[in-house]
């Protein structure tokens, strides 16, 4: 049977009822800003009911005023929160306690279970999170002999 693809905005409505009951959700992610740890379209995020308090690391579903549902990293805690997407450079701050839907309890990638308290995701996210004024340079630089090569070959 092939999978029906239902929007996020029509579920929401099915998925905090389930978190509000303790239970945990799972779907499959739309989006490139959590790459590499979730590929779009191929990864499944599992989700669980909001801690009493969200830490530096967290991985929490919110919603942003506009309405947009975000799955993205928390990088500072203080009376709101600063998140990133693994795949950006740009903070997103002043992110509201309230905007909070749910926080990342472990993904499903390549058909592999991983659990965030497992010791080689949270290497990962440290890492990961501190390479990234690194890792911008770096792909400035990839992208900018790409475009040299390209236009060197007549492309």
């Amino acid at each position: 049977m092939p999978e029906t693809l239902v929007p996020l905005e029509e579920m929401m409505p099915l998925i905090r009822e389930r978190l509000a009951s303790g239970e945990t959700v799972q779907f499959t992610t739309r989006g490139t800003s959590m790459r590499p740890m979730l590929d779009n379209g191929k990864d499944q995020v599992i989700l669980s009911p909001l801690p009493e308090k969200l830490k530096k690391y967290d991985l929490p579903l919110y919603q942003r005023d506009n309405g947009q549902f975000v799955l993205h990293r928390i990088v500072e805690v203080g009376e709101t929160y600063t998140c990133v997407g693994d795949n950006q450079f740009e903070l997103e701050t002043g992110v509201r306690p309230d905007q909070m839907i749910a926080v990342a309890t472990g993904f499903i990638r390549k058909g592999k279970r991983y659990d965030v308290n497992q010791t080689g995701y949270r290497i990962y996210r440290c890492l990961w999170h501190r390479s990234r004024p690194l890792r911008r340079f770096v792909l400035r630089c990839w992208h900018g002999g790409i475009r040299r090569i390209k236009k060197l070959c007549g492309r």
